[in-house]
């Protein structure tokens, strides 16, 4: 079971129980008639349930008042199909008369204040991409994009018909030949590969912008003796590991497009299992593990030479693993057309998933790694960034610790949802004395429904009975849970930070101190809750027990963080709860003296 799972288990578990806690406090529901036991009567479907189609609605055209599906622009040459035994891009060789290309091949760095950039002369690839910035949690030193099994990226072939061109196993020559150091305040700077082909009309130049306070590159080039076709640049096998649990960070490696018709789409590595070709157009498309991601973009304008809208497709192969190896393993390339005289551009973002700085890039890239599930992505989205907004906001003007701003912001919730937890206690008060009367009209009018129903009614309005006023109120904070749960997933800024005996609150506690303190405390909060109820049901008492245990268990794996907020608001929940258990008590203690004494 994925952490997913285990929180949405854990959600219906808890949301159970405090419905349930509450609903012991109303009385039996008034009984709903039959329609079948009314001569005539029949119950008739609501319009708003009925579809209706619309016979001149063609498949494919707009209705009326709606603005027309865009156009597809017409695309680049599509790639060979693939094929499963052999290379599906295998052609010319230029380089067939040349010595051993790697014996020449050189190393390339370019070194800023946030990344540190690795290329090869051989083949014009991306040999290491270090942010500096975030350190590795599975290696000495910053977090590390390229895997110790790939080549390199950016890796280029040109498809022209049937014919692959694979620039990947030729000497480049490269300026400046000993690479780049930016400074914070660097102006950006440029390095060139340049491949010409020694007896035949070709050549391949292709030019890297680096700003030293982006983690953008922009690419520009052009390609002389092949002025058309469709370019193939490599994206690698996915990111490398950098997290503590490898585990958890695999079922997070993805890759997503972003298409210009059916909007943002991802896949799990991990369930890639067969070679295919993703057709565009897209606006991007991206490797991505928990924190970090690699993203392919067209260049910012097509105004610009070589540039284009639009990404033409994503190739995916599948990679044989060994035996037992469970980690995803696939390699990426994006393609594009050539442009006019053989020219291209787009653009690499390899950086953190930063909500912010990906937002900035446009077309709804900051969605890459999408808030929980589909369908609660509208409720959620809004949550989380005012969320982050907060912490963040404590964090930078108050000048504490990401684990003190946890505390602070359980604290600060807790007081702010005072009102609301106050109107769901003086409801549930409020539905305990209407008891009495509930049970005296329900065993009066037990054998006339009709007039059972009806006194219920009468009773509901003078009293403003209503079941569920003690725990709509209660539900108001759990969107701010679940939202948390993801923003602990997914977000970079609390990767890695630690709090007293926490390395890290973004993962799990190590030594399990947090979970089980939330067990206790929750085992306190319905002792408190159930005390002072009369004729408890063994099922609720058995569930007093049995619950804190399972919390504990499920919570445990769970990041830190969330175990630190939660267990903040449940003991700020204390005091409140045990002011309505006395409360309860002296109303039940008013009803007792109210009986009188026998004889």
């Amino acid at each position: 079971m994925n952490s997913e799972m285990r929180f949405v288990l854990a959600v219906v578990l808890m949301l159970g129980v405090l419905v349930g806690t509450n609903l012991l406090f109303q009385g039996d529901p008034p009984p709903e008639r039959d329609p079948a036991a009314v001569p005539g009567q029949v119950e008739a479907p609501d319009p708003g349930d009925v579809e209706v189609e619309d016979p001149a609605q063609a498949p494919g055209t707009a209705a009326p008042g709606q603005a027309a599906p865009p156009r597809i622009p017409d695309m680049a040459p599509a790639l060979p199909p693939l094929d499963q035994e052999e290379d599906p891009v295998a052609g010319l060789d230029l380089a067939e008369e040349l010595p051993d290309p790697s014996a020449a091949a050189t190393s390339v760095v370019v070194e800023g204040p946030l990344y540190s950039y690795t290329f090869s002369t051989l083949g014009a690839q991306l040999t290491s991409a270090r942010l500096n910035r975030w350190n590795s949690f599975t290696r000495p030193g910053p977090v590390e994009l390229v895997g110790d099994d790939v080549a390199g990226l950016l890796g280029s072939r040109i498809v022209v018909g049937a014919d692959t061109v694979d620039l990947r196993n030729l000497v480049f020559e490269v300026e400046p030949a000993g690479g780049l150091t930016f400074t914070e305040g660097s102006e950006p700077a440029d390095v060139t590969f340049r491949y010409t082909h020694p007896d035949r009309p070709f050549s391949f130049e292709v030019r890297y912008t680096f700003d030293p306070g982006a983690y953008l590159i922009r690419a520009q080039g052009r390609v002389r003796g092949l002025e058309r076709g469709l370019l193939v640049t490599d994206l690698g096998r996915g990111l490398a590991f950098n997290e503590v649990d490898t585990g958890d960070e695999a079922r997070a490696m993805a890759y997503a497009v972003n298409h210009l018709q059916n909007g943002i789409t991802s896949n799990e590595l991990s369930k890639i299992d067969v070679a295919k070709v993703e057709e565009g157009p897209f606006f991007w498309a991206a490797l991505r593990s928990r924190y970090f991601v690699l993203v392919a973009m067209p260049a910012a304008s097509p105004a610009i030479e070589g540039g284009a809208e639009y990404l033409g497709g994503l190739i995916v192969r599948p990679v044989p693993r060994a035996s037992g190896d469970d980690e995803p393993d696939a390699d990426f390339a994006v393609t594009q057309s050539l442009g006019s005289g053989g020219t291209f551009a787009f653009r690499i973002f390899a950086g953190p998933q930063d909500y912010a700085l990906l937002g900035a890039l446009g077309n709804d890239l900051q969605e890459v790694n999408p808030v929980g599930w589909r369908f609660l992505r509208p409720l959620l989205r809004p949550f989380v960034a005012g969320i982050m907004w907060v912490l963040i906001f404590m964090h930078e003007n108050l000048a504490l610790g990401y684990g003190l701003v946890l505390i602070l912001f359980g604290l600060l919730m807790r007081i702010v949802l005072f009102p609301l937890y106050h109107k769901a206690m003086k409801a549930q008060l409020k539905n305990m004395a209407v008891q009495p009367l509930l049970k005296e009209i329900q065993t009066k009018y037990k054998d006339n429904p009709e007039k059972l129903q009806k006194e219920l009614m009468k009773l509901y309005k003078e009293h403003g009975f209503n079941p569920l006023a003690g725990c709509w109120p209660m539900l108001l904070p759990w969107p701010i849970l679940i939202a948390l749960f993801f923003v602990f997933q997914n977000t970079i800024e609390l990767r890695g930070v630690p709090f007293a005996w926490l390395p890290d609150l973004s993962a799990k506690d190590p030594l399990f101190i947090l979970p089980v303190l939330l067990g206790v405390s929750m085992f306190f909060l319905q002792w408190i809750s159930m005390r002072t109820i009369e004729d408890l049901q063994p099922q609720m008492k058995m569930m007093m027990y049995v619950l804190p245990v399972v919390m504990v268990v499920i919570f445990a794996n769970f990041p830190s963080g969330l175990n630190l907020y939660y267990l903040t608001a449940n003991v700020a929940t204390l005091p409140q709860s045990w002011w309505i258990a006395n409360e309860r008590q002296k109303m039940q203690g008013q009803k007792k003296a109210a009986v009188p004494a026998p004889g």
